[in-house]
């Protein structure tokens, strides 16, 4: 309800100017809804891709999903404050022995969700929880060819250098079989 005191008292001038605010009200709510409706459009514009996807993108979407979840699924990985808080570092800033580490490819981490996690395998329990040295060999080997999800991949997997059996599971009784592992499959990378 709006309320306007009128000078002028006749009927006719309080209509008009009742007619007046009505147009004035109705333009308003059309005006709004467009509003409304074009966000919505753009929303789902900005959501929606141009074109269908291929298949086979959905596919490999799928397929990267699984490979993802099977390796968050088959290690323990430690956030920087879990590793810090487990290897007994400084709590006021923890990433920074851990990243550290990371850039003398002492260790990698996979970032999932915006935060980077390390594998728990590549840790020895029997050095304070530091970086197993083997991986430190893995990592050279490996060089820029593999990220951090690629490593995880690839310790993952079962090799048929390791006799099916996967790196990670390796590491730490056979960390030079492991090295050797890493090299051929480095070998392979370079001669394909």
């Amino acid at each position: 309800m709006i309320v306007l005191p009128v000078a002028r008292a006749d009927a006719q001038y309080a209509g008009l100017l009742a007619q007046t605010l009505a147009n004035v009200v109705s333009f308003i709510d059309a005006a709004l809804r467009e509003q409304n409706e074009q966000t919505l459009k753009a929303l789902v514009n900005a959501v929606v891709p141009k074109a269908p996807p291929e298949p086979t993108l959905l596919r490999e979407a799928a397929m990267l999903a699984r490979s993802r979840k099977a390796v968050l699924e088959g290690a323990d990985w430690l956030t920087a404050a879990k590793l810090a808080e487990l290897v007994g570092l400084s709590a006021t800033n923890p990433s920074t022995q851990p990243n550290k580490w990371k850039r003398q490819r002492q260790i990698f981490a996979i970032h999932h969700n915006g935060v980077d996690y390390f594998p728990g395998y590549g840790l020895d329990p029997e050095a304070d929880w530091r970086p197993r040295k083997a991986l430190k060999s893995v990592l050279e080997v490996c060089g820029d060819e593999k990220d951090g999800w690629g490593l995880a991949y690839w310790f993952l997997s079962a090799n048929s250098f390791l006799g099916g059996r996967r790196p990670q599971d390796v590491l730490a009784i056979q960390p030079e079989q492991v090295i050797a592992a890493a090299s051929d499959e480095m070998e392979g990378v370079v001669h394909a």
